[in-house]
């Protein structure tokens, strides 16, 4: 697959949504779970998402049930926990899986096009070493290692950057306002 823009998903409620229809926005792409450690940086997402949506950004939500089992409820509760919790409004799409034979082309596109995934400091470094090896789905090099794993995307679907999910998804912004222009 050569491009983003080419792949379809499926939205909360299961219809096709087709990622052409983001073509010439800027885009975070984020596995999720409600049950993590990490689901507090829902607030940075929708900080971000607030902040630089109308001068085009986009966050895309893929709930994933991969890691520790942290996303176990349907889309809908999902989805009201979200809102209720944190009030997310960006798109929050179906729960995929994000590594394996099931895995999403879309997750398939994102691994294979982004550059190494960015950890910050030693001490982050080691604890993304200890949740590596906690993942039962993490195989291959370049698998989703945990939830929260945030990808940037410039306006062509270019993958810019890799966060790991430790790190916030406020290390972005700058870059964000950087692609946004």
């Amino acid at each position: 697959m050569s491009n983003l823009f080419d792949l379809k998903v499926a939205t909360r409620s299961g219809e096709e949504f087709a990622l052409s229809e983001l073509e010439g926005k800027v885009l975070l792409i984020v596995n999720t779970a409600t049950g993590c450690g990490f689901t507090p940086q829902y607030e940075s997402l929708e900080r971000l998402y607030k902040e630089y949506h109308d001068k085009g950004l986009e966050v895309l939500d893929f709930p994933c049930n991969q890691f520790g089992h942290q996303a176990p409820g349907s889309d809908d509760e999902i989805h009201e926990f979200c809102t209720a919790k944190y009030q997310t409004s960006f798109d929050q799409f179906k729960k995929i899986d994000v590594n394996g034979e099931n895995e999403s082309p879309v997750f398939t596109y994102l691994k294979e096009n982004s550059p190494e995934e960015y950890v910050k400091g030693l001490g982050h470094k080691s604890t993304m070493k200890m949740i590596k090896g906690i993942s039962k789905t993490c195989k291959k090099p370049n698998d989703i290692k945990w939830n929260f794993t945030k990808f940037l995307l410039d306006k062509e679907g270019n993958v810019v950057c890799r966060l790991s999910p430790i790190e916030s998804p406020d290390l972005l912004e700058d870059k964000i306002k950087e692609l946004l222009g």
